[in-house]
């Protein structure tokens, strides 16, 4: 099987080196395919995602990408956003779940971020009114894209024994955009009477997600709520490092790590892998590779339960080098 690899940059060489260093270890039969994308290909073509690179996502219909950086108020637009409006990956999904060797404040979250991904305002289209003056934003949100991500998020819950969808919105203040996700929701919910449904402003959500997280099963919501609860989702279980995430439609996959590229702490060995190894996990398990999915997040388990080795968002010292022979001799 072959997987388009791109490595991103500030942290993302160092934590993909090591990503792809225990997946070769377990001898699957995967070859990477590697591409510079962003400022790096940029640099070297003036293209921010090459022709090269579109045309092996297309043929291999999986990628496995770390943090690319996106200036901010300024420069190129995002190529995350790029990718994901080029294959239409309509279904952003950010499982969170605790891990019993990282100190956090609950013990028991578990829940999944359904983040519609291709329209909403975080796509990031504007319009000048008049320079420094005057900019409008464009927040469209369309029935086909409110149906399609509304009811993934829906059988996701049916094929993995979740019980509850929760629509997250503002409904109340957006009566027409947010107005027209949350009525789709109201429709399809009726297809699923074995679940529970419910919805909630996003004010609340957040609310309600800091006093009591694991109230919450599957929340389903438009992109630019999506990008800040499920950041916030990050903090209830450790931080962005261990947060992992795929960007998804019916023919195609691309697996990343939520957290950016942290060009402070480039180059010096100590970022953590974690959430772009499960980022990598969710796309073992898409290539039928649940048993090596499984063995590696149990490694993490020991690793962070039985040992002090930790990267220092973790509290701990330890490289990424040294974290990953540690999950490799467990595994």
């Amino acid at each position: 099987m072959k997987v388009t690899l791109f490595k991103g940059d500030g942290i993302g060489p160092e934590i993909t080196d090591e990503v792809v260093r225990i997946i070769d270890y377990l001898k699957l039969p995967i070859e990477f395919e590697e591409y510079d994308i962003g400022q790096i290909a940029y640099e070297k073509c003036g293209e921010l995602i090459p022709q090269d690179a579109h045309d092996s996502v297309r043929r291999n219909r999986v990628a496995l990408k770390a943090p690319v950086t996106t200036p901010v108020g300024k420069g190129f637009r995002s190529v995350n956003v790029g990718l994901r409006l080029a294959f239409d990956l309509y279904a952003n999904i950010r499982p969170a779940k605790t891990n019993k060797g990282v100190k956090c404040r609950y013990d028991n979250v578990d829940l999944v971020v359904f983040r519609e991904n291709t329209e909403d305002l975080y796509i990031g289209e504007e319009k000048v009114i008049a320079e420094d003056e005057e900019i409008h934003a464009i927040k469209k949100i369309t029935r086909k894209a409110s149906e399609r991500i509304i009811r993934s998020a829906f059988e996701y819950a049916k094929d993995n024994g979740r019980h509850k969808v929760t629509c997250v919105h503002k409904a109340n203040i957006l009566k027409q955009s947010d107005g027209l996700f949350l009525k789709i929701f109201n429709e399809i919910k009726e297809e699923y009477k074995d679940i529970e449904a419910d919805s909630l402003i996003v004010d609340a959500t957040c609310m309600k997600l800091v006093m009591n997280p694991e109230q919450f099963d599957i929340m389903v919501m438009p992109n630019l709520y999506g990008d800040i609860v499920s950041d916030l989702c990050s903090g209830l279980i450790g931080g962005l490092g261990l947060l992992p995430s795929c960007n998804k439609n019916d023919g195609y996959a691309i697996f990343e790590a939520v957290h950016g590229s942290a060009p402070d702490i480039a180059g010096q060995g100590i970022a953590n892998p974690t959430a772009l190894l499960f980022s990598a996990c969710m796309m073992l398990e898409h290539l039928g590779f649940n048993e090596e999915s499984k063995k590696i997040r149990e490694a993490v388990d020991d690793v962070l339960s039985n040992t002090d080795i930790r990267t220092k968002d973790l509290g701990g010292t330890a490289t990424t080098r040294e974290y990953t022979d540690a999950i490799i001799e467990r595994l």
